[in-house]
């Protein structure tokens, strides 16, 4: 079956750039004249790390010279095969970049085992590197490694071992792969669920991955987070910041604000921690769904920034590229904000949890209230790779009636109505005491913008579970909730909901036992919610 789906990959790859090919350049009207900037296209199977073999799209401009030509090398997407690329490839190749879009180690038909983005996969991008400076056109003193999602986080590691790569595109990815896919602790169950899944129908897992699946699947839980979180730092660009810095390497980071595979607050911290040129977008969606139609070459304001980037950074075109803002934000009604830093995108307003359920100005203490543990309420944080989506793509949002969330298994705290439109943008922050009475307790905080009839849209939210906590005991926590850009409209005000249950996630919680959240003299509990200028 995976010799037929790779012989599948290859003959499917193989017609469409023929087609791309005999569409795009054709032969002339005139052959006396200078044939037009176009591409030429071919499959090849590339030698990769370990002896292994990559199968690739390699795009070629014609027309344009004898080069050399920048080089863009675009490691594909999990599950996803080197035709992922080719629409915005032809659009690179015609405009004078050498491309090569190959499938990652692992699927399709590329040999070896995935080893999620082991060291073998990325010295692949080094490898590619080296065959495209002997068998094309390439300069490969300038190139880029361009990628979405596991593509983006292969591309980020490689900048860090590779000094030729002097420009990154990194698109949905990741900066901290533990951090993505068990945030404090809770497990994306739906995301990594699928991931597995959609690893075994498209490729070969390697050792690492048979080894976890084999734990996930017997619900070794604790097992499969222990093995996860010692692979994670060699496959964390977070973790190599440093050997990134030192090379200096231009980098543009995209992400969604709902993605539930890489969210974006790991992103924020990366971003903050470069010293090179860099960029952030972030406009709301799912995983991958503000960039895709521009990886098939349709018309996408996430590509064409980065086109831009790389024209600059590759090509030295004095396209203005380094003098954009570098932190640009969406809203969810469409609008584009730019920022000098992720500090600068937001003032912090605190409000202060009250017994009542109050958001307020002042501090309130010595208040404790309690709510049953293990029981799911109408408050979650949606489907994973579906309710973001549905967010970016048609602004549905995840919602929620509040008067309907069940105070018995939910702190529920209302804010005031706000008199003018306000723009949320950056990253919620709440400090609370909670008590569990169990030693193993999750805690889902969402960040609603409610209107009078008490609809809410769900602009934020953050799992935190507590494990091995002492019962009875008192823990103050912070949660960051992920990073938005939310225009709330005059007249509608924020509801904090924070509960124990959420289906996206494998939690802890036991039905049975209590949380009861408190606000001690001395350490009052409080929301922080960052506000545009």
């Amino acid at each position: 079956m995976r010799r037929l789906a790779a012989a599948l990959a290859v003959a499917v790859v193989a017609a469409l750039t023929a087609a791309l090919t005999l569409i795009t350049i054709g032969p002339p009207a005139d052959a006396s004249q200078t044939a037009a900037p176009g591409f030429s296209t071919a499959y090849q199977r590339i030698p990769g790390a370990d002896g292994i073999e990559l199968g690739a799209v390699v795009l070629t401009p014609t027309g344009q010279g004898d080069g050399p030509f920048p080089l863009v090398v675009m490691p594909s997407s999990w599950g996803v095969p080197n035709a992922e690329y080719v629409g915005q490839g032809t659009k690179l190749a015609t405009a004078g970049f050498q491309v090569i879009s190959y499938s990652s180690r692992g699927f399709w038909d590329s040999g070896g085992g995935i080893d999620i983005a082991g060291p073998p996969t990325v010295a692949d991008v080094s490898k590619v590197i080296d065959w495209a400076g002997q068998h094309t056109p390439a300069d490969t003193s300038r190139v880029a490694a361009v990628g979405i999602s596991y593509g983006a986080g292969t591309s980020l590691l490689a900048a860090a071992k590779d000094s030729r790569i002097k420009a990154v595109g990194a698109l949905s990815g990741w900066a901290d792969l533990i951090r993505s896919l068990d945030p404090n602790d809770t497990v994306e169950l739906q995301s990594v669920a699928g991931l597995l899944a959609l690893g075994n129908i498209t490729g070969r897992p390697g050792p690492e991955m048979a080894s976890l699946q084999t734990k996930f699947v017997t619900s070794d839980f604790d097992g499969a987070i222990a093995e996860a979180s010692q692979l994670s730092p060699a496959r964390s660009a977070a973790t190599m910041v440093d050997q990134i810095n030192a090379k200096k390497p231009a980098v543009f980071l995209a992400n969604a604000f709902e993605d539930s595979i890489f969210p974006p607050s790991q992103y924020t911290d990366f971003f903050t921690s470069l010293t090179g040129p860099k960029r952030l977008l972030l406009a709301h969606g799912d995983h991958a769904t503000p960039e895709v139609t521009g990886a098939v070459g349709l018309p996408n304001e996430t590509w064409d920034e980065l086109v831009g980037w790389l024209r600059h950074y590759l090509t030295g075109a004095d396209n203005g590229a380094n003098a954009e803002a570098p932190v640009q934000l969406k809203s969810q009604r469409g609008t584009w904000r730019g920022y000098a830093s992720w500090a600068a995108v937001g003032q912090a307003r605190t409000s202060y949890l009250t017994k009542a359920g109050a958001l307020q100005g002042g501090a309130s203490t010595g208040w404790s209230r309690s709510i049953g543990a293990g029981i799911p309420t109408v408050a979650d944080s949606g489907v994973a790779l579906v309710s973001g989506a549905l967010q970016g793509l048609l602004s549905i949002p995840t919602g929620v009636v509040t008067p309907l969330v069940d105070r018995s298994f939910a702190g529920v705290w209302s804010g005031p109505t706000f008199g003018s439109a306000t723009v949320v943008n950056g990253t919620p922050k709440l400090h609370v005491t909670v008590e569990p009475s169990a030693a193993s307790t999750s805690l889902f905080a969402y960040l609603y913008d409610v209107d009078a009839l008490g609809v809410g849209s769900l602009m934020s939210h953050k799992p935190y579970t507590l494990r091995g906590a002492t019962p009875g005991k008192a823990v103050p926590l912070d949660v960051r909730l992920e990073a938005t850009s939310w225009e709330v409209p005059a007249g509608h005000h924020l509801v904090l909901v924070v509960d124990t249950v959420d289906p996206r996630y494998l939690g802890r919680s036991v039905i049975g036992s209590t949380v009861t959240f408190s606000s001690p003299a001395g350490d009052p509990s409080w929301l922080s919610v960052p506000v545009a200028a």
